[in-house]
């Protein structure tokens, strides 16, 4: 009976008390669920005050324009490149399940923060008051600031350990040795995009009205009380749980197998020829010929063969070191190629996560510019990624139970469509966006310059629908990268790296807000030696030159596109490798 007991574990694997997880009763769709219904909630905090932010810092901390956009994402910037400081945390010490537990309540704190400011008056600056008097608004300083970016970064660092550890905790759940563990994975993915978009949903259409109309105190409040309800939530899922055991650093593998090369790489100069080849004659593997490399490769790695593009990494266990420290197993080394061969993938989805990031900023300024009347309702400007959240929510189904199934009919393989082909539709898509953007925001200027209202604060004659043309293209593009990044990067990475890798999904969206941020800066530096003002510069929007920069954004998003097809057409996915080298299993 123990016997059995201990055959049917789950190596590698633990329940919450830390006892071995046992099949069919640990993991599994009911697992998963808890995670998928905790992410609605933890995103509807989260960007219940992010999709808002720029207006709140704009109105009632007195930045401007260009000023709150770059706050906001620097802001969102951070949360998500901390995402890869809680998936490091959960491969190297903690389980994906305490991360998340500390990070929830470290956000839950800094929502605190923010909602007790919004309430005390005197923790903000005075009002702005007319624009006949003398007196101008007072941005945010001192304590008031500091309190401010206090709250700001607590709720930072909250979501970061939160987006490091609850995908990877989800897709943790289902076992990847049967095809129905790895199709259910897969549908996993698909609906935490899909949780995603409920979550936001409702934080841009009621937590927002309630922003706008009631006051932020009540804003930030909601959001507070929201990720408290989220950790019972994620508790109660406790005994159906199985968590992956840390098993030491990944980052240390990478950094000892890199150093090792280099090491061995220099030291190979100085080395004769005589005792070069009678080293590598004993080697795991062998560069000179790619008959040494097949015959050593079967010998030490029987599923993975070196490829002669990262051949460099083989010098790790090419010769014996004096230095123990730098001594690297071959499993060490093909875990580091992993890395390597994914890395341009993920350098490539930066430039769409900046397109992104005008939805929060740019976007929603210009949306408050226009008639935001919707027949007898008036929308928040805020509200406006309802319809790529909307969009996303009808999809992510369809995507799942008719694309897909029909798409592995068509192709007769597991995945149907793959991860690679649905960042690059993604692309694609941001590429398109971009122009839209562009072709809209020169209506709107010209709209602006027929009525005589360039210089006025007063709603333009035109509906803000025409925004939500760009939002369109971008949650599409959403939909399609952000999922297939997840599930590359999980499905791809070393098992003793994929929380760390995962997350690689959100330090590209962090990425990406941050080159957001330095494209603003730099087009405003050259641009102020060439014209009186810069072109994103001031409190006026209808002077900025912002069709320039979607322009700009439009041509750096066709040139990444080329960058990505040239890496994506020469990747070989894993489990191809895999049955490359075992074809008969």
């Amino acid at each position: 009976m123990d016997e059995a007991h201990m055959l049917n574990t789950c190596e590698g694997y633990v329940d919450w008390r830390n006892r071995p997880a046992v099949r069919g009763r640990h993991g599994g769709i009911l697992a998963a669920s808890f995670v998928l219904v905790v992410e609605v909630l933890e995103n509807l905090a989260f960007l219940a005050n992010a999709s808002n932010l720029v207006l709140y810092l704009s109105k009632f901390m007195h930045f401007s324009p260009s000023s709150s956009a770059n706050v906001v994402t620097n802001f969102m910037g951070t949360a998500f490149l901390l995402a890869l400081l809680g998936g490091f945390l959960a491969d190297a010490f903690l389980p994906t399940y305490y991360i998340y537990l500390i990070s929830a309540s470290i956000e839950s704190l800094g929502l605190l923060v923010l909602t007790i400011q919004a309430c005390v008056t005197s923790l903000k600056p005075p009002p702005c008051l007319s624009a006949s008097t003398s007196i101008s608004c007072e941005q945010v300083d001192g304590r008031k600031a500091l309190m401010l970016f206090a709250g700001l970064y607590l709720v930072a660092l909250g979501v970061g350990g939160i987006k490091g550890s609850l995908p990877p905790h989800g897709a943790e759940q289902f076992d990847e040795n049967t095809l129905q563990g790895r199709k259910q994975r897969s549908a996993f993915f698909n609906y935490y995009v899909f949780c995603l978009s409920c979550g936001a949903l409702i934080a841009v259409t009621i937590v927002v009205w309630v922003e706008d109309n009631k006051g932020w105190q009540w804003g930030f409040g909601v959001s507070t009380a929201t990720i408290l309800l989220s950790i019972p939530i994620f508790l109660i899922g406790s005994p159906v749980y199985r968590t992956k055991v840390p098993i030491g650093s990944p980052v240390t593998t990478i950094f000892k197998v890199l150093a090792a090369a280099v090491y061995k790489s220099y030291k190979s100069r100085d080395s004769s020829n005589s005792a070069i080849g009678m080293d590598t004659s004993r080697t795991s593997y062998t560069t000179e010929t790619s008959e040494g490399e097949d015959r050593n490769t079967k010998r030490k790695e029987p599923s993975q063969t070196p490829t002669e593009s990262l051949e460099f990494v083989n010098r790790a266990v090419k010769n014996k070191t004096v230095n123990p420290m730098l001594e690297c197993t071959a499993e060490q080394v093909e875990e580091v190629k992993i890395v390597l061969r994914i890395f341009p993938i993920f350098m490539s989805t930066i430039m769409l996560n900046c397109c992104l990031a005008q939805l929060s900023t740019f976007s929603v300024q210009q949306a408050s510019t226009m008639n935001t009347d919707l027949g007898s309702l008036k929308v928040p400007p805020a509200s406006l990624p309802v319809f790529p959240v909307v969009f996303i929510m009808i999809l992510a189904p369809i995507y799942n139970h008719i694309i897909i199934p029909f798409a592995r009919k068509v192709t007769k393989s597991e995945t149907g469509i793959t991860h690679l082909q649905r960042i690059g539709t993604g692309l694609v898509l941001s590429v398109v966006a971009m122009a839209v953007a562009a072709l809209v925001e020169m209506k709107r200027k010209r709209v602006a310059a027929n009525s005589g209202l360039v210089n006025s604060t007063k709603p333009l004659p035109i509906t803000f629908l025409w925004i939500a043309l760009q939002y369109l293209f971008l949650g599409s593009a959403d939909l399609f990268t952000l999922a297939g990044m997840m599930e590359f990067f999980f499905t791809e990475a070393p098992k003793s790296m994929r929380s760390l890798a995962t997350s690689l999904s959100w330090a590209s969206l962090a990425m990406g807000y941050y080159l957001s941020s330095v494209l603003v800066s730099l087009i405003n530096t050259i641009t102020s030696k060439y014209r009186d003002t810069p072109w994103l510069f001031g409190s006026n929007l209808n002077k900025y030159h912002l069709e320039r920069f979607y322009w700009l954004m439009c041509i750096l998003s066709g040139l990444n596109l080329s960058h990505y097809l040239f890496w994506a057409s020469r990747y070989k996915y894993k489990s191809m490798r895999k049955s490359l080298s075992q074809p008969n299993n």
